[in-house]
């Protein structure tokens, strides 16, 4: 988008793995990392299956 582009916003984490930790808001989208000690974690992140929750993939 314009000159947004070009920019590394996230690198990856250090707790989690993912390709989620904001490089200016010094937090993991994924796993909260930076922001709080707990693990992020939400039940409309895992998927439903027979109106019963499984864990995300």
């Amino acid at each position: 988008m314009g000159k947004r582009s070009g920019k590394v916003v996230h690198i990856k984490c250090r707790r989690c793995g993912r390709v989620a930790y904001n490089v200016s808001k010094k937090y993991c989208a994924a796993c909260g990392f930076g922001r709080s000690s707990r693990l992020r974690r939400y039940s409309w992140s895992s998927r439903k299956v027979n109106r019963v929750r499984l864990p995300s993939r």
